[in-house]
């Protein structure tokens, strides 16, 4: 019986961490650039039942085990914004940032300025262009980007915002701050890039909320499954008790 406990309590830690990933969607609804994760699950089958109160034959168990997240990258909806450092890529790419572990990947746009002129993400990493940092002297003004990426101000070009591909976006893993990291970029060919203008989280609220609503409702299935296993081997187990005597 201690199989049939061990295999729902598999089942229930799955089930706790899909709960964590809607969550984490649903808390970055609003967030630029965000992009929707899913749990990936699958079964680990025991070669042998390991904990049986009462001896039966060896058979497989069959366990549940959350095998690894994945990340949706259909793009979200363009909002246009009007300000001078949002920036939203259209179709396939990546803006490059640089950060104290190397370069790294992001589809949001919400940029600013830091107190040296960079243009930076809000975490503070540096946005890089095809030559470098991206900095604005403090008398420049009239900041224009153009389709292509290319930045202009008052005192003339200032370069182009670095974009970049994959050859595979799955293979790129998420490491927070809305951040990618992936192997062998590639530039982005024919790039279109829109000032004024944020790509939003491709998360569904009325879907995430769907999903969350489902994960409860297993986990509490499961609650009730495991406490009726326990009550019948309590009762199994006081029933041998009276015969015994």
């Amino acid at each position: 019986m201690e199989n049939t406990t061990l295999v729902a309590l598999s089942r229930q830690v799955a089930l706790r961490h899909k709960l964590d990933v809607i969550a984490n969607n649903v808390a970055n609804l609003n967030t630029a650039g965000f992009k929707r994760q899913t749990l990936e699950m699958d079964d680990y089958v025991m070669p042998t039942a390991s904990a049986n109160t009462f001896p039966m034959p060896d058979e497989p168990i069959s366990f549940v085990v959350d095998w690894t997240t994945s990340t949706d990258f259909q793009p979200g909806t363009i909002d246009l914004t009007g300000g001078t450092f949002d920036v939203a890529v259209e179709g396939d790419g990546f803006f490059v940032v640089q950060t104290p572990d190397g370069e790294r990947y992001t589809r949001a746009g919400n940029f600013q300025l830091d107190p040296g002129g960079r243009l930076v993400t809000p975490d503070g990493h540096p946005v890089l262009g095809e030559g470098g940092e991206i900095v604005f002297g403090p008398g420049e003004t009239d900041v224009v980007i153009g389709s292509d990426g290319s930045i202009n101000t008052n005192e003339g070009p200032r370069g182009r915002f670095e974009v970049v591909s994959f050859a595979d976006n799955r293979q790129l893993e998420k490491i927070g701050d809305n951040l990618f990291a992936g192997a062998d970029p590639q530039p982005v060919q024919g790039v279109r890039v829109r000032q004024g203008a944020l790509e939003l989280s491709n998360v569904q609220a009325v879907m995430e909320m769907t999903r969350l609503i489902d994960v409860n409702r297993a986990y509490a299935q499961v609650t009730s499954f495991i406490n009726t296993s326990e009550e019948l081997r309590l009762k199994a187990l006081n029933l041998l008790g009276d015969v015994t005597v």
